[in-house]
């Protein structure tokens, strides 16, 4: 018995019991599936996949807050941030992720790597973008990038970011990331990890380790002397001490 051109059939897939589609589709439509999965699986560990190719970054290029310098004593690549340059009222996080990942791609395509932070003289409200940003761009890194990453040396962690992190940081950051981080108080103790001259170091940032290293309260929010009386004549003192043999002069005549 003959079809006629209104003829047509139907075919029901019982996808929720997972059974495979694809025998069921023609010979080009399987092409076109397996195409498109071999695309997925290539841009899954991929930076591209978050950049654009004519997005212009030479504005933060300029400000070198996040820049590439020597290696440390392991032979791991250094990332250098400096704080202190980020204009964070201006950058957005966004932004900042397609940054950070068009510079770790492009200048370390392979092999594993460090990031240098120097928190020195860091302004919250002018800095800082905040540990829900950092943590979200390191989330959304490729993670391949992830893993190449061997360590953090956090330069000069203030009151705040020890307690923060203390407390916070194995909520906020994932377990690689918070193991991967190594408090260098002063500038003496990254020569262990890193030679001279392999990383640029900011006169300001050399300035406030000498700070430290005077008055090492500072580290913890405390400010011995504030108003540097420390330096101030000792007049006032011998004035008093004037005045109480005055007084005992008197009582004893």
């Amino acid at each position: 018995m003959g079809s006629s051109p209104n003829d047509f059939s139907v075919v029901v897939l019982p996808s929720d019991y997972g059974i495979d589609s694809r025998p069921f589709l023609t010979n080009q439509q399987q092409q076109r599936v397996v195409a498109e999965e071999d695309e997925d699986q290539e841009n899954w560990h991929d930076c591209p996949q978050i950049l654009s190719s004519d997005e212009d970054f030479s504005d933060l290029e300029l400000l070198q807050f996040f820049r590439p310098q020597g290696r440390d004593k392991s032979g791991n690549l250094i990332f250098r941030i400096v704080g202190k340059y980020f204009p964070a009222p201006v950058v957005s996080g966004d932004r900042l992720k397609r940054y950070i990942c068009n510079k770790l791609c492009s200048d370390s395509p392979e092999g594993p790597y460090c990031i240098v932070y120097m928190h020195s003289t860091v302004q919250k409200e002018d800095n800082s973008p905040g540990i829900t940003i950092l943590r979200w761009i390191y989330e959304e890194l490729p993670s391949h990038l992830k893993d190449r990453l061997q360590v953090v040396y956090f330069i000069h962690p203030g009151l705040r970011s020890r307690l923060v992190f203390a407390t916070l940081g194995r909520f906020f950051l994932s377990g690689g990331l918070y193991w991967k981080i190594k408090y260098v108080s002063r500038l003496q103790y990254l020569w262990d990890d890193i030679k001279k001259g392999e990383v640029e170091i900011p006169d300001f940032v050399k300035s406030h380790d000498d700070v430290l290293e005077h008055r090492p309260l500072t580290d913890y929010g405390i400010e011995p002397d504030p108003l540097h009386m420390i330096e101030v004549p000792a007049t006032a003192y011998s004035f008093g001490r004037y005045e109480e043999r005055w007084a005992s002069r008197e009582y004893t005549s």
